[in-house]
Order: C-alpha cells, then sequence, then structure tokens
C-alpha cells in the first residue's frame, strides 16, 4: 500500500491528492466571488495553497525514490524544444484571445470573473492563482503522480494513451462549463504531457502550463 506497486494504494492517493486540489479551487471560487478582495479570505487561499502545493512536492519527490529513469533530459537540454514548445503556445493563446474578442470561442469563466470585475488587485489575483498555482498542482495531478501511477509501460501504444487521458485529466481539473474550451484544454494537457514524456521531468510541463495559464489571464 506505501509503494506505487500497489494499485489500490496508487486509488487512494491520488484521490486524496484530488481532493486537495479541489479544495483549493474551491478557496479560489469563494475569494473571487467577493469584490473587492478581502484580505482574511486572501490569507485563507494563501494557506491552503501552501499547504496543498507543499504536500504535493513532498509526496512527488518521496515516490521517485521508487523509479530508476534510464533517461532523463534536463527541461533546458533541449533549448530548441523548449523553445519551439513556448512559440507554439503563445501563438495558440494569441489566436484564441483573437477568436474570443469575435466571439468565436467562448472565454474562460476566470477571464468572466475578471470582466466583470475589472481591477488591478482582481488582475494581480489571477496571475498568481491561474497563471501559476492552480497549473503546477494541475500538472502534478494530471502529469506527474498520474504517470508514477499508472501508464508506465515502455511502448508506444501506452505513451498515446497516457497522453490522451492525461490531457482529458488536466481539462477536466479546469472545471470549463464550454465544450469548446474543454476540447482546447484537452489538447494543450496532451501537449504538456507529451513533454514530460520527452523529458522525464516534470518541470517542463509545469513551465509551459504556467506560460499558458499567465498568457490566457493578460489576455483575457
Amino acid at each position: 500500500m506505501n509503494t506505487p506497486e500497489s494499485r489500490e494504494g496508487n486509488v487512494i492517493r491520488y484521490a486524496v491528492y484530488l481532493v486537495g486540489y479541489v479544495i483549493v479551487f474551491a478557496v479560489v471560487k469563494f475569494v473571487t466571488r467577493k469584490t473587492p478582495l478581502h484580505v482574511w479570505d486572501l490569507i485563507l487561499f494563501y494557506l491552503v495553497a501552501a499547504m496543498i502545493l507543499l504536500f504535493y512536492i513532498y509526496r512527488f519527490n518521496r515516490e521517485q525514490r521508487f523509479f530508476a529513469r534510464d533517461f532523463k533530459l534536463p527541461w533546458l537540454g533541449n533549448f530548441s524544444a523548449v523553445m519551439l514548445l513556448t512559440l507554439v503556445i503563445t501563438a495558440t493563446r494569441i489566436l484564441i484571445s483573437y477568436l474570443q474578442a469575435y466571439n468565436r470561442i467562448p472565454h474562460y469563466d476566470f477571464q468572466l470573473i475578471y470582466l466583470k470585475n475589472e481591477s488591478v488587485d482582481m488582475f494581480w489575483f489571477l496571475i498568481l492563482v491561474q497563471g501559476i498555482i492552480l497549473p503546477i498542482l494541475q500538472e502534478f495531478l494530471a502529469t506527474g503522480f498520474l504517470f508514477n501511477y499508472a501508464f508506465r509501460r515502455n511502448t508506444k501504444q501506452v505513451a498515446i494513451l497516457g497522453i490522451i487521458v492525461s490531457g482529458i485529466i488536466f481539462s477536466l481539473l479546469n472545471f470549463q462549463s464550454s465544450l469548446l474550451l474543454f476540447v482546447i484544454e484537452i489538447i494543450y494537457g496532451g501537449l504538456f504531457a507529451w513533454s514530460y514524456l520527452y523529458t522525464q521531468t516534470l518541470w517542463m510541463p509545469i513551465y509551459l502550463a504556467i506560460i499558458s495559464g499567465v498568457l490566457t489571464v493578460i489576455m483575457a
């Protein structure tokens, strides 16, 4: 039960991590429904987010001792791949923002919250939350812990299935009500998962998810 070899243990652990994420997401909703932002609400969020994030980091690092990786590329070891993926995410986020401006693509829920209550404090809070904290937690769940517990066989079919499942989980963690945005987030999540399998380091998908999240807030 205490190692990633235990299926029952993996299910329980993943469920615990998922509950932690839902708690953070619920606190975000609680904070953003009030304008202006309240200091005590922000303190509550920072405390909860810090505890869950530190818990994720501790558990992920602890679980890594059970895995011997035959190959690990430093996330900046292939600079051309990093730059290419960064440009792809930047270009596609700009395109999505352009289409949103012409009502071809719905806005994200948090974008609607910001557009309804535009303020400097709300902008920077969303940068921190939607641009940094939630993407990090999402990548731990949709990529790090997922590939620790499942899709561990080194075959092309398993890798493709893992990328698809990771993309779906990533999209579900964003809780978007639009089907089109749900599909878009699946594609982004799959791209992040591929970058993890390519480099075998969680820093790459976390970096890409943060870039994507920050751009989405900036272009609201």
